[in-house]
């Protein structure tokens, strides 16, 4: 059976840029959660979790892990209940009510985080790191921090 090589017909540079991102969010990260998985049993959802976690000096809430993963709030809390079990992060009633519950990586959590991490650059280590130099990467970090500020006022021209 031959096989047809598809098109995405007549795109703009601007559509042709946003599946661009797209395809290379999608690529990227299945090929992330696969090496995770494989060498740690720690899909990508977890290692994001307990990414943000890594950079905390303090414990903090499920609803701020929330507002800064690409997960619902559902799934973080899944997430942390899984990480719970395995000992990778611990949990703490909030200082200030008792009610709320900060979260933290645990001594095995970080040791954990950084084997995962290690994964990670090697799964990248040709297919992003390979391939693209310096300019390339400050390019990238200017697009990304132009696309997570908030929209302007559109009423405000």
């Amino acid at each position: 059976m031959t096989r047809t090589d598809l098109s995405l017909g007549d795109l703009t540079a601007r559509d042709h840029a946003f599946y661009g991102l797209v395809w290379a969010g999608a690529t990227l990260s299945a090929r992330v959660d696969q090496a995770l998985t494989r060498a740690h049993e720690l899909p990508l959802s977890w290692f994001e979790v307990m990414l943000w976690l890594h950079g905390q000096d303090e414990p903090v809430a499920a609803s701020d892990l929330g507002a800064k993963t690409l997960l619902s709030r559902s799934q973080v809390s899944r997430v942390v209940d899984a990480l719970h079990a395995r000992g990778l992060v611990e949990r703490a009633p909030a200082p200030s009510d008792a009610r709320s519950v900060r979260i933290a990586l645990t001594a095995a959590g970080r040791k954990a985080f950084a084997a995962a991490d290690a994964t990670r650059r090697a799964a990248l280590a040709d297919v992003f790191d390979g391939r693209l130099d310096d300019a390339d990467i400050r390019a990238l970090e200017t697009v990304w921090a132009k696309l997570k500020q908030p929209p302007a006022d559109r009423g405000a021209r």
